[in-house]
């Protein structure tokens, strides 16, 4: 049985990591570099790491920044934010990352990421999606979540795998940052439409949450931020809490 991932997400704005609730409202929540080095030491299976302003901001992500966090862990690191092309990612490779996740510019020319896994193979690639509710409808967003597409999840998600997307990394946006749990009725609904891993984001307050998404959500992975960044929940103790209802990780 392969084992459930704990992965906490670094929002990079500015140099710092923030957090908000619902994309916005955005709070400080530390040096980067120190809470990586800190979650490789303390259990995390791996880490993300977003620069979120970079698709907005017409920029690319830090290179500076990706080669310090790189230097403190020696666990996978995904980097995403303002990659758009086979040369960003040869770089950000080169600074230490393991895999990219690529959004907005997926969205915008879906051949990205065929050329991506042809490249560096389908391990290297995840594909993140931001999407809400809209007239009951999952609808994908781009920037930041910022702009509507005419995308919907489920149909996105299956063209993504067969382009070559190794996992996608799907956020819920109206539970990033509630803490109200994940949207695990989506989830169950996309592990089972794709047969590539997935990996729940936005929702996570409780310990039970994270159990709801691996039971109920059927997730491979949990991604959260602020329930880490800021001490409610500790990674040993959620595994621990994870191994007492039969979901194996990696302690």
């Amino acid at each position: 049985m392969l084992t459930k991932r704990i992965i906490p997400c670094l929002d990079i704005k500015n140099g710092r990591t923030v957090k908000g609730v619902n994309f916005v409202n955005l709070i400080d929540a530390g040096d980067p570099v120190a809470l990586a080095k800190q979650y490789a030491e303390i259990g995390a299976d791996e880490l993300v790491f977003l620069d979120i302003s970079a698709t907005l901001e017409e920029r690319k992500t830090m290179l500076e920044m990706v080669l310090k966090v790189a230097a403190q862990v020696n666990i996978p690191f995904t980097v995403g934010g303002g990659i758009s092309t086979v040369e960003d990612v040869d770089a950000l490779l080169h600074c230490g990352a393991d895999k990219v996740s690529i959004n907005s510019s997926a969205i915008k020319r879906p051949e990205l990421v065929n050329e991506l896994s042809q490249k560096f193979g389908s391990q290297c690639v995840v594909v993140a999606i931001d999407a809400k509710q809209v007239n009951g409808k999952w609808c994908v967003h781009l920037a930041g979540g910022t702009i509507p597409t005419h995308l919907e999840l489920f149909d996105w998600a299956k063209e993504v795998e067969r382009r070559g997307a190794g996992e996608i990394l799907f956020t819920s946006m109206d539970h990033d940052g509630t803490k109200v749990g994940f949207a695990n009725e989506a989830l169950a609904k996309l592990t089972a439409l794709v047969n590539i891993p997935i990996i729940a984001s936005g929702g996570a307050g409780t310990v039970k949450h994270f159990v709801d998404t691996f039971i109920k959500g059927k997730s491979d992975a949990a991604l959260a931020a602020s329930v880490f960044h800021f001490g409610e929940i500790k990674i040993t103790d959620l595994k621990k809490e994870l191994r007492n209802n039969n979901i194996e990780v990696r302690l």
